[in-house]
């Protein structure tokens, strides 16, 4: 297993896909494409033995992910339980809502694309420190939307110095 694989290719970002298909109806999602490819961040974990519900947040929004061991195979399904939140994974699958109404990507298939090394604060005492908010500044980004917000908006205003890395979403 390649511990740090880059030849994964999302078809579309987690932000897309909640704006294409916010307001769809149990029909047009049925009609959905269902080989959808996503990939983010881990930010919380609901296990229930052999399924489990998890979000994960790419640059631009966040999305809930129904992962079932039937459905994506015991081999994958063991690999994980031994995720945790922070770790970065690449999803295959197909979109449906929930109960709650939910807009939800049921797995097909899950990859491991990078291991998170350090745990991510808890989410609800989150970065209470002032100290570890500025120091390690790509943690407050991480996990603070305000903050991702802030940094965003002072970059489209000074945006005008790096043409080139703003067309590829790259952060200063």
């Amino acid at each position: 297993m390649e511990p740090y694989p880059n030849d994964f290719k999302p078809t579309q970002s987690a932000s897309e896909i909640a704006s294409k298909f916010a307001d769809a109806s149990e029909q047009a999602l049925a009609e959905a494409p269902k080989d959808l490819c996503v990939a983010g961040r881990i930010v919380a974990i609901r296990r229930m033995g052999k399924a489990s519900f998890f979000h994960i947040q790419d640059r631009r929004g966040r999305l809930q992910v129904y992962i079932q061991q039937n459905r994506v195979g015991e081999e994958v399904y063991n690999l994980f339980r031994t995720l945790d939140v922070g770790d970065i994974v690449g999803l295959s699958g197909y979109l449906f809502r929930t109960r709650t109404r939910e807009l939800t990507l049921e797995a097909e298939g899950l990859r491991l694309l990078a291991k998170c090394l350090r745990p991510l604060p808890e989410k609800w005492h989150g970065l209470s420190d002032i100290e570890a908010r500025y120091r390690p500044r790509y943690l407050d980004l991480m996990v603070n939307p305000e903050a991702r917000q802030v940094f965003e908006s002072v970059r489209a205003l000074f945006g005008g110095s790096g043409n080139f890395s703003s067309s590829a979403t790259f952060w200063k």
